[in-house]
């Protein structure tokens, strides 16, 4: 069975994507970095142009990266990457452990995240997850997956905007509790038009994805922290594709994000 969304979640997608029509934005809260032109119509050049201007750069990587040479990784230039740790109630990602470990040792900042699954409650998934994501406090904040799944055969559900956002803050208020540190929300575009637009959670630093447009195409004016910009990058230590994400700040800001972190 496909995973339904409810009318409202249509709606407020349409509405933002219809919005989105405006272009890009031109003011940022992090940094001093313009919008390039003509970054509103779907240009990979022109994005990996842009992403270029930043100078913090990291991957976010799974099982399906394989064995990773973290130090060669870091050495082309990886500075941080986010680590699948778990999913739902049940599952974690069989690299985790070797990824966790041998990315601090090479010198690469990372940090833990959880794809959240729409039918397990937030209590049982948050369970999970402290089992099996250790508190280090030199960890990046951890991350809360948030994705539209339609092709699930195991969760029928139908998405209702105000259940989800009363599940995520559950979510987000416990990964706090346990980490000590404000966790981050990654989102895909069609959940974003979906769930978070109109100001949803934005007392959380979000980590967007948008690899034909720059991000403020697609999510207008929400301050975003991380854009995952590119899905078929390569990068010295792994075998095959990877996902590569950009920080929005230059050094200082991202060594001030760092430190508060901790």
């Amino acid at each position: 069975m496909r995973l339904k969304i409810g009318p409202f979640v249509l709606l407020a997608a349409a509405l933002l994507l219809a919005g989105c029509a405006r272009g890009v934005e031109t003011d940022y809260s992090i940094g001093a970095y313009p919008a390039q032109s003509g970054l509103s119509v779907a240009n990979p050049e022109a994005v990996a142009m842009h992403s270029a201007r930043f100078s913090v750069h990291g991957i976010d990587v799974s099982k399906y990266q394989g064995d990773i040479d973290w130090s060669a990784a870091h050495d082309g230039g990886v500075q941080f990457a986010w680590i699948k740790a778990t999913e739902g109630a049940d599952h974690m990602d069989e690299k985790f452990a070797q990824n966790w470990q041998a990315a601090k040792q090479a010198g690469v900042r990372r940090g833990a995240y959880h794809f959240a699954f729409w039918c397990r409650t937030p209590a049982e998934q948050m369970r999970w997850f402290e089992q099996n994501v250790p508190v280090d406090p030199d960890a990046l904040p951890p991350v809360l997956d948030v994705e539209l799944t339609p092709g699930s055969k195991t969760c029928p559900r139908t998405l209702e905007r105000s259940a989800v956002l009363s599940e995520m803050r559950a979510m987000l208020q416990a990964m706090e509790r346990h980490y000590g540190k404000r966790p981050v929300i990654y989102s895909t575009v069609d959940f974003y038009a979906g769930i978070l637009s109109g100001n949803a959670l934005t007392e959380y630093p979000i980590w967007v994805r948008s690899t034909k447009y720059h991000p403020s195409v697609r999510y207008g004016n929400r301050t975003w922290h991380f854009w995952q910009y590119q899905a078929d990058g390569r990068v010295p230590g792994i075998k095959g594709n990877v996902d590569r994400n950009a920080f929005y700040g230059d050094a200082s800001q991202w060594q001030a994000y760092v430190e508060g972190s901790r």
